[in-house]
């Protein structure tokens, strides 16, 4: 049985990176607009304005703020459609306690991005999808559209995982629960626009190594952790169930108050070696890989400002959103300075000699 933890509110975030908006980020988010208005994807008045509340623009500008305005929409229009269908098909709806059916409306999904002449008419969010694939291959590489098709799918077998572990009223591990947050958040194929959107191509031989991995992988990890953060209290408020809070109160019998102590900690070590892993591949990349890890960074930082603009991370009678509400109180110092992995074996290996 899964219990919902109550929780206090967290510390400040642990964030010494450059906010850097994208400065016409307003202008294609007209675009962007317009675009959900046609493309089928909203089924109700309420709907499209959920889909516009995200501020996906704003969002994903955050990540790429060099990108072109042809590219950030296109890669922006992603993050419409997966805040959507995660929304309707994973974290709500039907299908979100039901591992089987999701995994074969998972299926069909991920089909529908890799073949262009799949025709579902039955599933509404698949012909949104098509036509973002459609700008992906026109604006992109087959390298660059592979390596996110990859990754999209790795985030839909992420999702079937905590869709599993949720209809099993089971409480995952600490390490489960990091192996899993990997996927399940959406990282990785947000992570994999950044070439698509700067029209850069690392090498492979640069994208696959494991000290590139790590940094990818911790970029996605602090992203998602940061995430738990961010909705905790509306998550309360709707009764959710698995986030990193309950996850160690329930792995290491802790109070609610340790529990965000010890989350807090766990992000903060997960960060501070990312950023010295970076600065040591940085200095031997490509001018590609050096642009592609510096979208990491800004995709760390942009996600803490944008969450707290945005309705989807706020409790009902939490105040002020949008540009009422002020920057992030972050801070210089990590609030956990041990050295050395964190307590999770599927992901220690970050803190392995990688260079």
């Amino acid at each position: 049985m899964i219990e919902t933890l109550v929780v206090t509110e967290p510390p400040p975030f642990y964030c010494p990176l450059e906010s850097r908006p994208h400065p016409r980020a307003l202008l294609v988010e007209q675009r962007a607009v317009e675009w959900l208005r046609t493309c089928g994807m909203c089924a109700t008045d309420a709907e499209y304005q959920r889909a516009v509340g995200s501020r996906s623009v704003d969002f994903y500008g955050r990540f790429v703020p060099s990108a072109e305005d042809d590219r950030l929409l296109a890669t922006a229009l992603w993050v419409y459609w997966g805040f959507a269908f995660d929304d309707a098909r994973c974290d709500e709806g039907a299908l979100s306690t039901r591992p089987a059916e999701f995994n074969a409306l998972a299926g069909r999904v991920q089909r529908a991005l890799e073949a262009p002449s799949v025709r579902d008419t039955t599933e509404r969010y698949v012909p949104p999808l098509q036509d973002i694939a459609d700008r992906f291959r026109s604006l992109g590489t087959a390298t660059q559209f592979s390596r996110f098709a990859a990754a999209q799918r790795a985030w839909l077998s992420g999702v079937s995982w905590q869709i599993g572990s949720r209809a099993l009223g089971r409480m995952p591990s600490l390490d489960e629960y990091l192996a899993m947050r990997l996927l399940s958040s959406g990282g990785e194929p947000t992570f994999a626009m950044v070439e698509l959107a700067l029209g850069v191509e690392v090498p492979a031989a640069e994208m696959h190594r494991p000290a590139v991995r790590a940094l990818t992988e911790m970029a996605i990890m602090v992203a998602a952790l940061d995430n738990d953060r961010h909705s905790l209290l509306r998550e309360i408020g709707e009764g959710q169930d698995i986030n990193v809070y309950n996850v160690l109160a329930h792995d290491s019998d802790l109070s609610a108050q340790e529990a965000v102590t010890a989350a807090t900690g766990l992000r903060d070590r997960v960060l501070t070696r990312f950023l010295v892993l970076h600065e040591q591949v940085s200095a031997r990349a490509s001018l590609e890989l050096r642009t592609y890890l510096l979208g990491l960074c800004d995709g760390i930082r942009g996600n803490v400002e944008w969450a707290l603009r945005v309705p989807r991370y706020r409790a009902p009678d939490a105040g002020p959103t949008g540009a009422e509400r002020a920057l992030p109180v972050c801070v210089d110092a990590p609030s956990d300075s041990t050295r050395g992995p964190v307590p999770a074996p599927s992901v220690a290996w970050w803190w392995d000699d990688l260079v």
